[in-house]
């Protein structure tokens, strides 16, 4: 009897010892993501993005492309809406091309480098590394880290989850989450191809925007087009809505929202003009800053960007970087007033 108890603790050990062997630590697989970005050359990428901000969730297809040591190339589309994005960086410099109104703009920029990008990998594994008190966790078939981000101001999406393939480190989902956890934003990879080969003319601004205006051709129909006026749909405490200013301009009309309260901003609304072809690059200041469903330049004061033929504006000296973001991705859904 005492054998049998002995062989079956014995068999036991075994397990148990086999098992701890093909189980990584935390600090194992961050050491493994660290000389997986050092391999790799570049990569290619699809994901999915979903935004669960204003009314409706809203989803968008991205493509990535990425190649050493700072050329990004991010195609930022909604099918449904017709609307394209893109944003480019080379030795040019960062651009940001809107070929529906034949726009393209150019900052003097470290994007990716100064904030958290949920669908670069390599952004990814730096929120992992730089986090010393990220959460981790595995099952079967993935790696799950909880990390913050790195956004500015990020008390608003203090925190995401990363989930990644055990057999090749690839990003499988992510999740960027509210102080009470709820998932804001979230990007689901559907094809990585890691060491992926480029040109270096696949990153070149002039290439890109001919090649995406023969998928999405320019809106000439803008010019005669009326646009509704659109109003942030978060839940802003001790701000309201003071006044509507409607004022014509040569193109059409522009519509000023004023708020007012603890967090004051104002709001400019009014008809995107298409450049002609031979317009020259323009030059932006400040950072871009991925909205979600378009890509806008922020400044210590204010937010630009274009949307479906319109272009919008918030000014303030009371918002952070960070709360002009949050509220102009609430301003994309359906009329709130």
């Amino acid at each position: 009897m005492k054998k049998k108890w002995f062989m079956l603790l014995a068999g036991l050990l075994v397990v148990l010892a086999l098992s701890a062997c093909g189980t990584k630590s935390q600090e194992d697989v961050v050491k493994d993501l660290n000389n997986k970005l050092e391999d790799i050359k570049g990569y290619k990428a699809e994901a999915k993005m979903t935004l669960q901000m204003g009314t409706d969730p809203q989803t968008y297809d991205i493509e990535v492309w990425h190649k050493e040591p700072d050329f990004y190339r991010v195609n930022l589309k909604n099918a449904q809406k017709e609307q394209s994005q893109m944003i480019l960086r080379n030795d040019d410099g960062v651009f940001v091309l809107t070929p529906a109104l034949n726009k393209s703009f150019r900052f003097q920029s470290d994007w990716p480098q100064n904030s958290s990008q949920a669908y670069l990998y390599e952004s990814l594994v730096k929120d992992i590394m730089e986090d010393k008190e990220a959460k981790f966790s595995a099952t079967k078939d993935h790696y799950v880290f909880e990390t913050k981000t790195r956004y500015q101001n990020n008390q608003m999406l203090p925190v995401q989850e990363i989930k990644l393939k055990k057999s090749d480190l690839s990003p499988v989902s992510v999740k960027v989450m509210d102080p009470d956890k709820n998932a804001l934003v979230t990007v689901e990879f559907s094809n990585v191809k890691f060491n992926a080969s480029f040109d270096k003319k696949d990153f070149d601004m002039q290439k890109n925007m001919t090649g995406a205006q023969l998928e999405v051709p320019v809106m000439a129909e803008v010019e005669d087009q009326e646009f509704a006026v659109k109003y942030p749909q978060m839940d802003m405490a001790d701000v309201k809505l003071v006044d509507e200013q409607e004022v014509q301009t040569e193109d059409g009309k522009r519509v000023v929202l004023t708020y007012d309260g603890e967090k004051s901003f104002t709001l400019v609304q009014e008809k995107a003009a298409v450049m002609p072809t031979s317009s020259v690059v323009a030059s932006v200041k400040g950072e871009p800053v991925d909205l979600g469903f378009t890509i806008g330049a922020l400044s210590d004061n204010t937010i630009s960007w274009t949307y479906q033929g319109v272009d919008y504006m918030i000014a303030s000296n009371d918002l952070s970087p960070e709360e002009m973001s949050e509220i102009a991705r609430t301003v994309q859904g359906e009329m709130v007033k």
